[in-house]
């Protein structure tokens, strides 16, 4: 940390000193060694790095609860609270965080094999190393530092390390369902962010769109109705939505601009292509990232009118539209406690003053925010870009500044004068 700086309170210095580099340092290291990527084929889940989050929570002499959220893909929900901690008078803090990680891709293409867990000075390497098993260690970490030095904290922190982040989220989504959310009161979200704090989230739709036409041969077009066509005239017009869109938001401070991206097409739908069939059906996936200003039914609505007007203009052309997630943007004021806590101890851990951000995508914390309300604020250790990159890496100081952050912000959010409601 940096010398001589100040903390709101003595607590707070003592809670960041307390995190020890070396047990951090651990924690990644062993966490990115287990290949926790959903894979059924190879036969492999979350569950090796659940059992080892569980088993340093039993090592503390806490009683974890391990809960599948999926068949082989369990949550870990672990509760600490202080000795001055009154249920529904003192507030609860969670530490959020994922044990699953993209796909590794081609070994080959990497430096350095993405599950050694390789360190080489202040930098460990690996598929989920900032994604987020280094988030998560802090997480843990802090944890252990606020036990040693604030036993009689009148607060509680629970610890919500869950499955499929990467996926439909399902983990946080049975989190919620299962009530865990229920008494939370902030929850900070460990996700590579640089160490900013990020008080806005961009929100997400993915839409599946089929495009039904008539097949015919590729030598008479007229004979049939082209799904390509109009599949072709459907991405034009939601590219001059989304410049309509860019032109009534403008470029959020944090989060950029909103966008509207095809991601997926496919000509047939299904089945083998030909090249001389005009197929029956085509197919679109699109992947939609919204900002504050922006209603997900209304640009739903939007979508939909946009596909009635392409019907109408090509007899026996039809479209359908599904909706299959909607992931609002989130938002977290500024003078909520969590932040102020958060803004408090910065300066002691950092030398500097807050350092603000934005998430460009969806997290755990989003369903948090829009399912619960829960105030969230996302920060965590890790360059923003890198996460399922090739060669992935995070810097280990990070990580352990992330740790000494997430502890000093725990005991001044949950100090006596920060009473639930207050």
């Amino acid at each position: 940390m940096p010398e001589g700086s100040a903390f709101p309170s003595e607590l707070a210095r003592r809670a960041a000193a307390a995190v020890d580099p070396a047990r951090v340092t651990e924690l990644a290291q062993a966490l990115v060694r287990i290949r926790s990527v959903y894979d059924p084929e190879a036969g492999t889940t979350e569950r090796a790095a659940a059992e080892y989050v569980a088993a340093q929570l039993r090592g503390l002499g806490l009683d974890p609860v391990v809960e599948e959220a999926a068949p082989g893909r369990p949550n870990v929900i672990c509760d600490w609270a202080g000795g001055g901690f009154v249920p529904g008078e003192h507030r609860t803090l969670m530490f959020e965080g994922h044990t699953d990680v993209v796909t590794e891709g081609d070994p080959a293409r990497w430096r350095v094999p993405p599950f050694e867990g390789r360190i080489e000075g202040d930098v460990l390497h690996g598929r989920g190393s900032a994604d987020m098993k280094a988030g998560v260690a802090a997480s843990l970490a802090a944890l252990e530092a606020v036990m040693r030095v604030a036993p009689g904290l009148p607060g509680r922190v629970r610890l919500g390390i869950v499955a499929d982040e990467e996926g439909m989220m399902l983990g946080i989504k049975s989190f919620i369902q299962r009530g865990w959310a229920d008494e939370v009161d902030g929850a900070i979200v460990a996700e590579p962010e640089e160490n900013e704090l990020c008080l806005f989230q961009k929100g997400a739709m993915r839409v599946h769109v089929r495009v039904k036409g008539v097949m015919s041969h590729g030598a008479m077009p007229y004979a049939g109705v082209n799904p390509v066509r109009g599949l072709a005239d459907l991405v034009v017009a939601l590219r001059e939505l989304e410049r309509r869109e860019q032109e009534r938001l403008g470029e959020h401070e944090y989060l950029g601009l909103p966008w509207i991206t095809p991601t997926v097409t496919r000509a047939p739908a299904s089945g083998e292509a030909q090249l001389n069939v005009m197929p029956e059906e085509a197919y679109l996936a699109l992947d939609i990232r919204t900002v504050p200003g922006q209603d997900h039914s209304e640009l739903e609505a939007e979508l939909r009118r946009i596909a009635a007007g392409l019907e109408a203009r090509t007899e026996r052309l039809r479209f359908e539209l599904e909706v299959f997630e909607s992931r609002p943007w989130t938002r977290t004021e500024p003078d909520d406690p969590l932040v102020r806590a958060m803004e408090a101890v910065y300066p002691g851990v950092f030398g500097t003053p807050p350092r603000y951000g934005g998430v460009p995508g969806a997290t755990d914390g989003t369903f948090l925010w829009a399912w619960k309300g829960i105030p969230v604020v996302t920060v965590g250790p890790g360059d923003r870009t890198i996460p399922h990159q090739v060669d992935e890496f995070v810097r280990l100081s990070d990580t352990v500044a992330a740790a000494r952050l997430y502890a000093a912000t725990a005991v001044t959010y949950l100090s006596s004068d920060n009473s639930r409601g207050g």
